[in-house]
């Protein structure tokens, strides 16, 4: 089976068991989905999700959490990875926002990525989930998915390498929820130390033997 036919076959089978998913963080508004990505660094959904409702409820919008301090933002989060470093980003995200966007998320790329603490990946969760644009975030489950069921090569590398080839094959309207797709998939199937490949729709073709694929990412 190619390159081509493996999109074809995975693609048709999320069409048919997940015609439209979506992120499991949980958010009122694209300020707190943009807090709920950054914080969901290295860290599951599901403390995100134990720990945004009191920061939300007292930090609802960009100009609230521009005014908090460190400290107070801290006050919520300690229980994720890495508290300090994104209590920080936070604030300064938040006060970028409120600086040079009139207290709005900017739709736009380049500008999404000038706010402390948003990356590509970031950036582009955003860009699908928030304001419905063909984008692909590449995460940790994403990069391990697509070299394990041989949809990118070995020689694509770093995520954005591995974004521009799965965009390549992808259609543009469909890349906002095969995102979802493959996150999901290694997020519950194809985990990285122990994948449940007996539930695995894709074992029969699964690239286990070669190089860079299952067994050893």
């Amino acid at each position: 089976m190619n390159r081509k036919e493996r999109y074809q076959f995975i693609l048709e089978h999320f069409r048919k068991e997940r015609p439209h998913v979506t992120t499991e963080l949980e958010f009122g508004s694209v300020f707190q989905l943009l807090c709920a990505t950054v914080l969901s660094a290295q860290c599951t959904d599901k403390r995100i999700n134990q720990v945004t409702p009191a920061l939300f409820k007292a930090y609802p919008d960009a100009k609230s959490m521009a005014e908090a301090t460190e400290d107070d933002l801290l006050f919520y989060i300690k229980s994720v990875s890495y508290p300090n470093s994104k209590a920080r980003h936070l604030v300064a995200m938040s006060q970028a926002i409120v600086r040079d966007f009139g207290g709005e998320v900017p739709d736009d790329m380049k500008q999404l990525m000038t706010l402390p603490g948003v990356g590509r990946k970031t950036a582009n969760v955003i860009q699908a989930v928030a304001f419905g644009r063909s984008a692909i975030a590449v995460d940790t489950h994403v990069f391990r998915v697509s070299h394990r069921l041989g949809l990118v090569p070995a020689t694509a590398d770093t995520p954005l390498k591995v974004e521009l080839t799965l965009k390549k094959y992808i259609p543009a309207e469909e890349q906002a929820d095969a995102h979802h797709w493959l996150l999901l998939h290694g997020r519950y199937i194809c985990q990285s130390r122990t994948p449940h490949c007996e539930q695995c729709p894709f074992d029969s073709f699964c690239p286990k033997q070669i190089e860079g694929s299952k067994i050893s990412r």
